[in-house]
């Protein structure tokens, strides 16, 4: 009888997103759960993909990522941020952000180091620390804005602390960090070795006319930081995963180390596309009003309702109080939901280490008005 080898993450199960969107697939649930759109990407753009197949271009891409999408990456960050990075040395194509963070996080993380995580947080960054054979800390976000406590973050360093990741605008509450918060977490790693994993995936996601500070457009963050984004997200084809990191050479060359062993190179026909769509400035700078306008529909749909909305400053997602519904956990309110009203979410829970209950629910609001007025429907009955 074989003795099968115990497991590297004992406690980690089957992703929360994996999970709400099978029971909703099962029970013909409206989806807002996992954060995809349910309309397509540019007609334009897949047009491009289809043309450089038939034209060939179905091989080994170059590790780092085609030359020409390296280069408009560096041109469009310099347009929006006002630093151009070296696109040889400085710019690295992904398959999806969730490799970047892997990649990043597996470069420079070793047994005994501490990374310090804001939670909630992305279900991807605290694996990949303990499979590194890290340590995370964790820094609790301070409600009801879901703020940074930069003196409790502070207060967590230690002289083991190599990373501190931030996610802005936030997956999965939707806040966003002002300037002031990256001129805080600049003072805090002033004259230290700690490294920063800025992952800005929601970029063009603002709303209310808010502006997106990106770790980009800080000199003194810039030089210690690895700053992750996602085309799937800017483009609506998150079935791609083509996404790219930014980083001072020294660490893109550490990065690219574990690149090469994680996948070694993205699709090489969606990069071409991608590159060439990207002289489309007009996509991503009507993001904002394009992805405000649902969350306002979706907002006002839910009026009626007996949740607590306030509505999210970036990102896709609208967090949702069900206090005065339920006084259930919030995964087994949130699975009820789905059961028996029909609307697949995600519990907030999911995105603590602990499974914090603080009674929100994510919402997705990527989707059709159809989609969000047939959901809203449902979940004002409450």
């Amino acid at each position: 009888m074989i003795n099968y080898p115990s497991s590297k993450l004992p406690d980690i199960g089957t992703s929360i997103f994996s999970v709400m969107s099978g029971l909703a697939n099962e029970h013909k649930a409206i989806n807002l759960s996992q954060g995809f759109p349910d309309f397509n990407c540019p007609e334009p753009l897949m047009q491009l993909v289809t043309k450089y197949m038939q034209e060939g271009f179905n091989q080994y891409a170059p590790m780092p990522g085609m030359p020409q999408l390296r280069e408009k990456i560096s041109i469009k960050t310099e347009k929006v941020y006002g630093y151009r990075p070296n696109p040889d040395t400085e710019v690295t194509v992904t398959s999806g952000a969730t490799e970047a963070l892997n990649a990043a996080i597996t470069a420079v993380v070793k047994p005994g180091d501490e990374v310090v995580v804001l939670e909630p947080c992305y279900d991807s960054y605290v694996p990949a620390i303990r499979l590194c054979g890290g340590a995370p800390i964790f820094v609790p976000l301070a409600l009801p804005d879901f703020s940074v406590d930069w003196d409790m973050v502070k207060n967590r360093i230690s002289s083991r602390t190599r990373l501190i990741i931030i996610n802005t605008p936030h997956n999965p509450t939707g806040a966003v960090m002002s300037k002031q918060d990256l001129d805080m977490l600049a003072s805090i790693t002033d004259g230290t070795d700690i490294l920063v994993i800025s992952d800005e995936v929601y970029e063009h996601m603002v709303f209310d006319g808010q502006q997106h500070y990106s770790v980009l457009q800080h000199t003194a963050l810039r030089e210690r930081s690895f700053v992750i984004s996602s085309f799937g997200k800017t483009y609506h084809t998150t079935g791609w995963k083509i996404g790219y990191a930014v980083a001072p050479a020294p660490l893109t060359a550490e990065l690219r180390k574990m690149h090469q062993f994680i996948t070694f190179c993205s699709v090489t026909p969606l990069q071409l596309a991608i590159a060439d769509f990207m002289d489309n400035q007009t996509h991503y700078q009507q993001l904002p009003d394009f992805y405000q306008a649902k969350r306002d529909f979706f907002c006002e749909q839910l009026k009626g309702s007996r949740f607590e909305i306030i509505p999210a400053a970036g990102t896709y997602f609208q967090l949702a109080k069900y206090d005065s519904i339920s006084d259930e956990y919030d995964l087994e309110f949130t699975k009820r939901l789905t059961v028996e009203t029909g609307v697949a979410a995600i519990p907030v829970s999911a995105f603590y280490h602990d499974k914090t209950d603080n009674k929100y629910l994510r919402f997705c609001f990527a989707k059709s008005e159809d989609t969000l007025k047939a959901a809203a429907e449902k979940l004002v009955k409450l």
